[in-house]
């Protein structure tokens, strides 16, 4: 997906890979759980406005790379996904409940790596250019 996002007077194009795990690393996401966290990934991310890129919900951890409007930010996004799936699973499963009778279903914390289909070396590049090609007068450098 090579769109950007036009929204008033603002244009990004704002893509992560997130990545968090089930408490204790057990193998609780197959069958019916599986699909339902999936759906419910899905659902959460409509409702904020998030395109799902391309995600995996394995055994034991989920792998997603969303694309997202400026206005949120990653924490917010991750809150909502692993909130939602979390009291929803526990509710519509009781052996989730009862194996995670604190209702913790998600591990605490996640990963996040931005990325794009540009390189920190073509931004440098386009800024030293960017640098050369203007006056002395209404350039300034930020080092």
């Amino acid at each position: 997906m090579s769109t950007q996002r036009t929204n008033g007077h603002t244009v990004s194009r704002l893509t992560v890979h997130i990545v968090w795990s089930t408490k204790y690393r057990y193998s609780v996401l197959e069958g019916d759980i599986q699909i339902r966290c999936r759906a419910l990934l899905i659902q959460v991310c409509d409702a904020m406005d998030i395109v799902i890129l391309k995600g995996v919900v394995s055994k034991d951890h989920v792998h997603m790379h969303l694309e997202y409007r400026p206005s949120l930010d990653i924490s917010t996004i991750v809150k909502k996904l692993k909130g939602r799936s979390s009291r929803k699973l526990q509710e519509e499963f009781p052996t989730l409940r009862k194996r995670y009778w604190g209702q913790h279903f998600w591990a605490i914390g996640f990963g996040c790596w931005s990325t794009g289909n540009i390189t920190d070396k073509m931004v440098n590049d386009y800024l030293e250019h960017h640098r050369k090609s203007g006056n002395d007068s209404d350039t300034f450098i930020i080092e």
